[in-house]
């Protein structure tokens, strides 16, 4: 059996560390899926059972467990970058600064409850460095259990690294003892702001029904309308769509019999019969101007037209406009809609699409065929992730996190790390990177598997490393305190700022679920309020201000001991 002794035991050994590694993040998949009320730790529980691992000796090389430690986090962080990116600065847009807004108001609220705690029970007075810079880590460690964000974490890991060396303290540990109580914190305060604002779901379903009516989603809306206003006689559609002031696309005109299709310069004819695609909010001005609806079989009429949605898999047309791309003029088609990410978008002539995008194309059959061809629609291509960009965006992630930046008082550089750096370059390559040519669209299920795998390695590592101390420092350390002291940086932000969306703001309660949920970035409390609201108002909130709070979350981690921390 000295085989099995050595394979558990020989830290040096590649067996013993893929071993190690599978067995963990195996065993701490297989717990998280357990559910208690109704809620479960999922992969978080990786954590736990590193540091179970490590408690009992199961361990590995310094150099390796870092390395793996910091790879998993860097595919991690990237891949989140990646997603939000491209949501990041519409989030801004109309009614989603006041929730931001919001979100930030969370986000610096647990900042500085964290810091007011430390100062009120840890702090033993002697400035800033030695024990007393170990303890305000170990409470950022706690701050991030608390609210359940595992990228600040790790960017607080790595700043600890930074600033302490091979003596920086397991913050794990913290993270450890404050992530239970804040998942349940999180949802328990929602709850209680119903209770104290004497909240009625019903009214606030009612209030949603209300709004959509009064306001419709601007969607695609298709009619087909006969034009019967003299003033139109003889015009082109591009001067009566800049005279109406609003934006639509006719994909079919029916004239004397015959079927056409049209394009800006097309000459409109009473009783031509047009084949409208619009917004929904502007279907009633439309009809009104040009003339009353009517229904037509389009597929019956002399000329075949079909309609085909088509895939756009190739990297050229990435970044370019719809008007960029002369649909009408010189391929003889109309596109009507945009398919992005599970949404209809309108398809208006500034729009940008991007790899990933379904277009809805009408026209003539072979036209159409044509169409398709050039813009890919392949899904065998989408099926392999664009491997180069996500490494040369991580290449100048690593090069931009390793920039010293000089701030006035603080005696060291300050360095975004191998979070920060990764995460703002992923945020930009997503949004702008059309620009540089850099198709970074990856599928959703890609994406999901990079970064669950670099957050399974990142767990696994940092409870590795953490478990040699985690009952000295939950028994017998400040554990009981760890867990009080985060249940009160979750709760207490959330009252505050929930209370005053709801009371001063008038914000929908569903939405400010949602929003709560997005400021924490925890999936299991969305989770809960879409159970709670039956409705899509709890997601529309989280995914407004999800973006920028992730981003936040995981730079306010590691400044708080780049900032305050002195070794």
């Amino acid at each position: 059996m000295d085989w099995l002794s050595s394979l558990l035991t020989s830290t040096d050994s590649i067996a013993h560390i893929v071993v190690l590694y599978a067995g963990v993040i195996s065993i701490g998949l297989a717990l998280g899926r357990l559910k208690i009320f109704g809620i479960s730790l999922g992969v978080t529980f990786v954590l736990f059972a590193g540091i179970v691992a490590g408690h009992f000796g199961l361990t590995g090389t310094t150099s390796t467990l870092s390395f793996v430690q910091d790879l998993g986090l860097i595919l991690f962080v990237y891949c989140i970058g990646l997603q939000v990116g491209p949501g990041f600065f519409q989030s801004f847009k109309k009614g989603g600064l006041t929730m931001n807004l919001l979100a930030i108001g969370i986000i610096l609220l647990n900042v500085l409850c964290c810091i007011a705690l430390y100062f009120l029970v840890f702090y033993d007075g002697g400035g800033m460095s030695g024990a007393n810079s170990h303890k305000l880590a170990m409470m950022v460690g706690v701050l991030c259990g608390a609210i359940t964000n595992t990228p600040g974490l790790g960017a607080a890991t790595e700043a600890c690294n930074t600033i302490f060396g091979s003596d920086a303290p397991a913050i794990a540990n913290g993270y450890a003892c404050a992530y239970p109580l804040g998942v349940v914190g999180i949802i328990g305060a929602t709850i209680l702001i119903r209770l104290l604002t004497r909240t009625s779901l019903k009214e606030e379903q009612e209030k949603i029904e209300k709004e959509i009516a009064a306001n419709p989603h601007v969607i695609p809306h298709r009619m087909t309308i006969v034009a019967t206003n003299p003033a139109l006689a003889g015009r082109t559609i591009l001067q009566v769509r800049n005279f109406l002031g609003r934006d639509f696309v006719c994909s079919r005109i029916l004239h004397n019999g015959h079927v056409s299709m049209p394009n800006k310069d097309t000459i409109i004819h009473i009783g031509d019969k047009m084949f409208i695609n619009c917004a929904q909010d502007d279907a009633e001005a439309i009809s009104a101007f040009i003339g009353p609806q009517e229904e037509v079989v389009w597929e019956e009429q002399d000329v075949p037209m079909v309609s085909k949605h088509v895939l756009i898999t190739q990297p050229n047309i990435n970044g370019k406009t719809l008007a960029e791309l002369h649909f009408s003029s010189v391929h003889g088609v109309n596109v009507t809609r945009v398919r992005r990410g599970g949404m209809n978008l309108f398809a208006d002539s500034h729009l940008r699409l991007q790899v990933g995008d379904r277009i809805v194309v009408v026209g003539p059959e072979d036209a159409v065929d044509r169409v398709a061809n050039k813009m890919g629609n392949s899904v065998k291509k989408l099926d392999h992730p664009n491997l180069s960009a996500i490494f040369i965006g991580i290449f100048v992630g690593i090069i931009f996190g390793s920039l010293p930046f000089a701030v006035p008082g603080v005696p060291t550089p300050v360095k975004l790390g191998l979070a920060g750096g990764p995460l703002i370059i992923a945020i930009l390559v997503a949004r702008f990177g059309y620009k540089a040519k850099i198709v970074a669209y990856t599928t959703t299920s890609a994406n999901l598997m990079l970064r669950e795998i670099g957050l399974a390695l990142f767990l696994a590592s940092v409870g590795i490393k953490a478990g040699a101390n985690f009952m000295n420092t939950v028994v017998a350390g400040d554990g009981l305190t760890y867990v009080w002291c985060g249940f009160l940086i979750t709760i207490i932000p959330i009252l505050i700022i929930g209370l005053i969306g709801k009371l001063y703001y008038k914000i929908n309660y569903f939405t400010l679920m949602g929003l709560i949920a997005g400021a924490n970035t925890d999936p299991p409390a969305l989770a809960f309020a879409n159970q709670t609201a039956g409705n899509d108002a709890p997601a529309v909130g989280y995914s407004t201000v999800y973006p920028l709070s992730m981003f936040l979350r995981i730079l306010t981690a590691q400044l708080i001991i780049l900032l305050l921390c002195v070794a």
